[in-house]
């Protein structure tokens, strides 16, 4: 007979249905977010490779020297509506779903693994700590990057579409055929170096700079994001480059030969910071053109 306080089977069910309800619920809420939040990557990416399809307006600073200003992000999803509709706005959002999910059970699987390896060691100085977590972080950022990576290639090239209006990349099995037949593997994995090393340097920065002014207000992460742009500005650039899009070949954009060609480009034209802002976008200087009073 069993005592009062002993659980009985069904209490050692619970928590793990509790569990599968926990990353069902997780699962939804990251697919909900990544909807909400596509259209605005969706614009970003366009502004990334390049295409401006509005005329820059007339405005001026707040010292009121008058300057040339590129639209914003609601004058360019406007565009997009009208040539594609209100649908328009969500091209390339399934492989992200697809990625999301598959990135928040690696990172989960991987999450617990490591958990169980860094309690054999927890007498540790806090900066010891740190760089402990932060490398178990790192570990499971690069892996679940390099299982996600093929879906982020397809995605961009899916939204990349829109500046040339090709239908090249229609459904996500189709994509992959196409990818696969024309790039083999290592398509999927185009754009991978430099997106992985903007990730891992975004983390270092991040967790070693909020270790050392945890005693402030400070946002760390703005001036960190400032470093790490330009990585994953070459990486979305090199998914879409010399794959048959109008996006990633001249005259809209060089062939470029590798990641580090990619970045000199943009650093000679001081665009590594392309697309890093969606409002008050000014015409570059090297382009600017005269204006009429």
């Amino acid at each position: 007979m069993e005592s009062a306080g002993t659980p009985g089977p069904a209490a050692d069910v619970e928590p793990d249905g509790a569990a599968v309800d926990v990353d069902t619920a997780v699962l939804l809420l990251g697919a909900g977010v990544t909807a909400a939040t596509h259209p605005l990557l969706y614009v970003k990416l366009l502004i990334q490779v390049g295409h401006e399809p509005l005329p820059p307006a007339v405005g001026s600073t707040m010292f009121g020297r008058r300057v040339l200003y590129l639209p914003g992000f609601f004058s360019y999803a406007q565009h997009i509506v009208a040539v594609d509709g209100n649908t328009g706005l969500f091209r390339g959002l399934s492989p992200r779903i697809v990625s999301s999910t598959i990135s928040t059970v690696v990172r989960s699987k991987v999450k617990q693994q490591v958990e169980l390896l860094s309690k054999r060691d927890e007498q540790q100085t806090s900066l010891r700590k740190v760089v402990q977590e932060t490398s178990h972080e790192m570990i499971i950022q690069c892996l679940s990057r390099v299982a996600t990576h093929p879906f982020h290639v397809m995605s961009v090239r899916c939204m990349a579409q829109f500046v040339g209006r090709e239908v090249k990349y229609c459904g996500m099995f189709s994509c992959m055929m196409k990818i696969f037949k024309e790039e083999g593997v290592a398509g999927f994995y185009v754009g991978l170096v430099p997106h992985v090393l903007g990730e891992v340097l975004f983390l270092w920065c991040c967790n070693l700079l909020a270790h050392l002014i945890n005693t402030y207000a400070v946002d760390e992460s703005i001036a960190v994001s400032v470093l790490t742009y330009p990585f994953m500005l070459v990486a979305d650039l090199m998914a879409v480059n010399n794959c048959g899009l109008a996006a990633g070949l001249p005259p809209r954009s060089p062939i470029f030969q590798s990641w580090l060609h990619c970045w000199n480009h943009l650093s000679h034209q001081g665009h590594l910071f392309r697309g890093s802002s969606f409002f008050f976008r000014r015409v570059p200087v090297t382009s600017l053109p005269p204006i009429e009073d």
